[in-house]
């Protein structure tokens, strides 16, 4: 039996890892995490009976502490319950897929008390890859992707000599307005932005993945992951999603990962490693599918790729404020406060204004994060 930890257990990667807990009958549920939905936390309790559940929000967690008090069930809050439930002993693996960089102190502390990761927190690698990587080594710990792009890239180097990888290739369907120019975005909706038109997934990264930045923040990921250079890291635009991503090796050798898009795929890889299980779902038809085509990424109109390349490769605190103006500005967007356009010149504009820590700590990524938001809350939107 394997005893899995599930932060953000309420959203789109966490649902999906529930599903795996259904199909699987030796995963175990200790600890699940979430925000503020405590009738999904409610409803997940009665079925998976963790022995810790964290609600971020305190008084949402004494609403929860009054629903299942007749239940054998710790229920705690904040960034102290986050780390108390990566934490705690009997976990074996923490999945983390919270949203944002809260993610990062409960991966932090995990890794210290040697528990197995399957990231699906972005953030906590594109602004402390720095931090996270040379913890997990000395650790003894596995990182182990959930993103579809990078589990792809770990599946073709499972057996390989990674150091004879020439370069590694994250596919992109290039999200709902793939092929369009900026005049064609001008007037764009959040219902717009909302339809991508493969993966089913939160509403954050669907805005992400429209706009690219989805993308750039992964490039900065994969840089971490699999200790490539930037100029190491290529984009593909591949529209049917069926290509989850591929590696270059130096003898001109190409291997790619294949599959519907399915995210319980790469969920349960992650979850599993190095075993493959039984996963019922629709398979890959090579008939019905007829082709594959690719396309260079348009870096001019989707220029949140662009500016993502500039962040990593400039480094230290960049990463954090690109990361940060994001989260911001896609936050303002779906608030309808902001248009469409506006998210990158946000990111832009942010970037442009931040004064670079080479070496960031833990204390002062958050501070730069916070910092962002201020500079963005200031300067942009009392305009």
């Amino acid at each position: 039996m394997k005893n899995i930890v599930i932060l953000g257990s309420t959203g789109s990667i966490g649902t999906q890892t529930l599903d795996i807990v259904r199909i699987n009958n030796d995963l175990n549920v200790s600890a699940i995490a979430a925000g503020s939905n405590i009738k999904a936390l409610q409803e997940q309790i009665e079925e998976f009976s963790p022995k810790l559940v964290c609600v971020w929000n305190e008084e949402k967690a004494n609403e929860l502490r009054e629903l299942v008090k007749e239940k054998d069930v710790k229920v705690v809050s904040g960034m102290d319950g986050l780390i108390e439930c990566s934490t705690m002993d009997e976990a074996d693996i923490v999945v983390t897929a919270i949203v944002g960089m809260i993610g990062i102190r409960p991966t932090v502390e995990a890794i210290k008390a040697k528990k197995d990761i399957a990231l699906a927190n972005k953030e906590t690698l594109v602004t402390a890859g720095h931090i996270i990587m040379p913890l997990a080594k000395e650790n003894g710990v596995s990182i182990l992707p959930v993103d579809s792009e990078h589990s792809a890239i770990f599946q073709c180097l499972n057996g390989e000599n990674k150091k004879e990888v020439s370069k590694v290739i994250l596919t992109a369907s290039g999200g709902p307005f793939r092929g369009r120019k900026l005049d064609d975005l001008k007037e764009i909706q959040v219902e717009d932005a909302l339809k991508h038109p493969n993966w089913e997934m939160g509403r954050k990264i669907t805005i992400d993945s429209s706009t690219m930045v989805n993308k750039g923040l992964e490039v900065i990921e994969a840089k971490w992951l699999f200790d490539v250079d930037f100029d190491d890291v290529q984009v593909v635009v591949q529209p049917q999603s069926v290509i989850h991503s591929m590696v270059e090796f130096e003898d001109g050798g190409v291997m790619a990962q294949l599959g519907t898009p399915d995210m319980r795929l790469p969920i349960q890889y992650a979850l599993y490693y190095p075993e493959r299980r039984t996963l019922p779902g629709k398979r890959l038809d090579f008939y019905e599918l007829g082709q594959i085509t690719f396309e260079k990424p348009d870096m001019e109109t989707f220029r949140g790729l662009k500016l993502a390349y500039e962040a990593g490769r400039t480094g230290g605190s960049m990463p954090t404020v690109y990361n940060a103006a994001n989260e911001r500005a896609v936050a303002l967007f779906l608030d309808r406060k902001i248009k469409y356009l506006e998210i990158i010149e946000i990111i832009e504009f942010a970037m442009s204004k931040h004064t670079l820590i080479a070496n960031p700590s833990v204390e002062q990524i958050l501070q730069t994060e916070q910092e962002t938001y201020d500079l963005i809350d200031k300067h942009w939107i009392a305009e």
